[in-house]
């Protein structure tokens, strides 16, 4: 089984390798590092959707489904299984949307190790700083790493706080992989009056993963829908909500660490807290896009994060307003996927000191 799904991780990575081989121009690493990126975000998305069809026990074990390596070998169990419970966590459709879920993330990992043997054989030809291989080598721990998770999740039974952070080292890989990408990029000399936007730029990077974590502990724990309308919640400026049930960390989906059912008013608190943060990074984004509109080599980027900030407000409204419908949902998680890649881009511009990094030449 292991054998056959590692062979359906490389088929997956297969055809955007296949794009990148067949391009046109001489620079394959920085097309590849290009194609990983948005074959990430790609991953990142669907895993929302995954997600949101609450599809993430649709194969209960892992890494196959039922010991197979596929939802076609298993279809008498999984049938079995919804038959007996035809609204539970296991169905044909939920089986298929996780097992695809694993084969992109596999095709993900195909491509990273891809990449870091071709950038170490390009770094011991020319030894030029940008085919440094601990990125690469970085990148392929971080995304083991992330594969444990994916397994945690299925293990520990969508245990909140694993999905979460199953969703921040997405995000996370997601951010590395796209300054390696930009490192391989012949970005435009940006004049180093720009030096006052960067600790504002990592200050907003930190806070837009501090909100997707919020975001995630949204989701994770189906609280998308507790805050009742929009602005108020619950009809109140400040509902009636439980903070302690509702932050503890370590605990089973729906319930407290007791054991016993998580209370409604916990609900209410994890989704308030998402919401009223939003204003923190709604602020600190937003200002941090207008400066950078203001600054030659930065308008596009920053004119990308302004347009990208407004539709995950308007997302995560009508998200509530409509009664959480799936596509405003995942494009709410498409959004914020965007606005990592974005930051990303906007902080290594600001960190480049007036020169581009492509520039580098072999040590002496």
């Amino acid at each position: 089984m292991l054998i056959t799904l590692a062979l359906k991780g490389l088929l997956v990575a297969l055809v955007p390798a296949t794009i990148v081989y067949l391009s046109r121009g001489q620079d394959k690493y920085k097309k590849l590092a290009w194609v990983t990126v948005f074959f990430t975000l790609d991953l990142i998305v669907f895993g929302a959707f995954t997600r949101l069809t609450d599809s993430g026990l649709g194969c209960p074990d892992w890494p196959g489904c039922y010991g197979e390596a596929n939802p076609f070998l298993a279809h008498a169990d999984i049938s079995a299984a919804q038959a007996a419970m035809p609204t539970g966590p296991v169905t044909v459709f939920k089986a298929w949307i996780e097992m695809i879920h694993r084969y992109l993330a596999m095709g993900v990992g195909v491509l990273i190790i891809a990449m870091l043997i071709m950038g170490w054989r390009n770094w011991r030809k020319l030894r030029l700083p940008r085919y440094a291989p601990q990125i690469p080598c970085m990148l392929l721990l971080f995304v083991c790493v992330q594969g444990a998770f994916g397994a945690w999740t299925v293990t520990l039974k969508l245990q909140p706080i694993i999905v979460t952070t199953h969703l921040l080292l997405g995000m996370g890989l997601l951010a590395l992989l796209s300054w390696h990408a930009m490192r391989q990029t012949s970005v435009e000399v940006i004049p180093t009056s720009v030096a006052h936007l960067r600790l504002p730029a990592a200050a907003a990077l930190v806070i837009l993963f501090m909100q997707i974590a919020l975001g995630g502990w949204v989701s994770t724990n189906y609280s998308a829908l507790a805050c009742g309308g929009i602005p108020l919640c619950q009809g109140a400026l400040f509902p009636d909500m439980d903070f302690e049930h509702g932050f503890t960390l370590w605990r089973h989906l729906g319930m407290t660490a007791a054991g016993d059912y998580l209370p409604f008013t916990a609900l209410v608190a994890i989704h308030w807290v998402h919401r009223s943060f939003a204003i923190v990074a709604l602020a600190a984004i937003g200002w941090l896009a207008y400066k950078a509109m203001l600054m030659d080599g930065l308008v596009i980027v920053g004119r990308g994060m302004l347009l990208v900030l407004l539709a995950q407000i308007l997302t995560g409204a009508a998200t509530v307003y409509f009664d959480w419908p799936l596509l405003l949902a995942v494009m709410h998680n498409a959004g914020a996927a965007l606005l990592v890649l974005l930051l990303i881009v906007l902080n290594y511009k600001v960190s480049l000191n007036g020169v581009s990094a492509v520039a580098d030449v072999r040590p002496g």
